[in-house]
């Protein structure tokens, strides 16, 4: 198993990126992250993933393009 999936969305027109890491992220495998690549932040996503209980780390490029990592969100601590 990998341990990561990865969608290359840059330059796809809505809602083909969305459509793309909400697949990737109901096949992931527990444990496994979702690497997704698009020209713009995803801002939508975000909450999205909040309430599925997941976490993510954005990274710009100097490109204009984002990286956004997603993951199991860490257990939090009482």
């Amino acid at each position: 198993m990998t341990t990561e999936i990865l969608v290359d969305a840059r330059w796809l027109d809505p809602p083909e990126p969305m459509e793309r890491v909400l697949d990737a992220i109901g096949r992931r495998a527990p444990g496994q992250r979702v690497r997704l690549l698009l020209h713009r932040e995803p801002m939508p996503l975000y909450g999205m993933l909040r309430q599925m209980g997941l976490a993510h780390r954005t990274r710009p490029f100097d490109d204009g393009c984002y990286e956004i990592l997603i993951d199991d969100a860490p257990d939090e601590v009482p």
